[in-house]
């Protein structure tokens, strides 16, 4: 089975073309980074334009490297495509343009929810990846601990109360002056600098609910800012900072996964999203290994992409799933 699938939820325009679920036969991602960073962040408008203008031509060039791998026979069977949750403006274009090539080609097109195409990053990376298992979905927009019983089949065990964790990044690195997109500079920074040179509060670690909350930790950097010479020592600190700032976030993120893990006696544990490719999480889940069956997805697959679009739709149309009408909704709910 040939797939074809969208991203468009935000600021990444994604096409990828997969067969049988899990074989890449093409992707490639059109990023608006450098556009959006003199604004400090996505502006929506914005972002559903460059994807007006990148789309098409995004889907003819991964369309003709996939064509190369595909024998005579094969034909895409399948369009899959985000239609929420995100910006409502970006999810139109990929949806309007997913149901015109559907219609087009006479192919069926399913909606897939951006966070279930997150959870499918690691189903297509390792096979071994089947439910029931714990997934930490944790990206600029979302931060939560999912239950997996089955594909297509979740329950939310604890979310975020306020801010994202890669929204808690974002800020911070405002905060900091640093570039956007904040978390990938946090991160870098952070190698070079002590963890455990300032204290941050870790939100709600003794709690005894799988629940996230970073705004907090967003005003104790602040305050701390304030409390920090100005000029060339602050500038030598700041490594220090973002290494501290990064091992709260880190921290409180791993301390509730090992806590649904004890709740639920679930040891097959799962992270995608953005700050998945964190590197200080990734060798905190890892450092996990020899007590939990830990599944981690490429770098390139942790932040938004259409393979794990492609990789959703394919098996929700397996198990039987159709949809008439596809309709972009920014508040989707798994």
């Amino acid at each position: 089975m040939i797939t074809l699938g969208i991203e468009s939820s935000c600021d990444d325009t994604a096409v990828a073309v997969i067969r049988d679920s899990r074989e890449v036969l093409s992707e490639r991602v059109s990023s608006q980074i450098t556009e959006h960073q003199r604004f400090g962040g996505v502006v929506p408008e914005f972002a559903a334009r460059m994807h007006q203008e990148a789309i098409l031509p995004l889907i003819k060039l991964v369309m003709d490297e996939a064509r190369a791998k595909m024998s005579e026979y094969e034909n895409i069977d399948l369009i899959a495509v985000t239609r929420g949750p995100g910006l409502m403006g970006s999810l139109m274009v990929g949806v309007l343009t997913a149901c015109a090539l559907g219609s087009a080609w006479d192919v069926p097109v399913i909606g897939v929810n951006h966070i279930e195409g997150h959870i499918f990053a690691n189903f297509i990376s390792d096979e071994s990846l089947a439910p029931p298992f714990l997934s930490l979905v944790v990206s600029g927009g979302h931060t939560e601990v999912l239950l997996a019983r089955g594909w297509g089949d979740y329950v939310i065990l604890g979310a975020t109360r306020d801010d994202a964790a890669g929204e808690a990044f974002d800020k911070a690195a405002k905060l900091l002056g640093l570039p956007y997109p904040g978390g990938a500079v946090i991160d870098s920074l952070s190698v070079k600098g002590n963890p455990e040179a300032f204290s941050f509060p870790v939100p709600l670690k003794n709690t005894d609910e799988v629940e996230f909350s970073f705004s907090g930790l967003k005003t104790a950097l602040l305050w701390k800012l304030k409390q920090l010479p100005q000029g060339n020592a602050k500038t030598e600190i700041i490594n220090d900072i973002c290494a501290s700032y990064q091992a709260a976030i880190v921290n409180s993120l791993m301390t509730k996964l090992e806590l649904a893990a004890k709740k639920t006696g679930i040891k097959k544990v799962a992270i995608s999203g953005g700050v998945a490719a964190n590197s200080a999480l990734r060798a905190a889940i890892q450092s996990k290994a020899g007590k939990w069956d830990v599944f981690i997805p490429p770098v390139a697959h942790c932040t938004d992409n259409a393979a794990m679009i492609a990789a959703a739709g394919t098996v929700a149309w397996k198990r039987g799933v159709r949809m008439n009408t596809i309709v972009p909704d920014p508040s989707l709910k798994l």
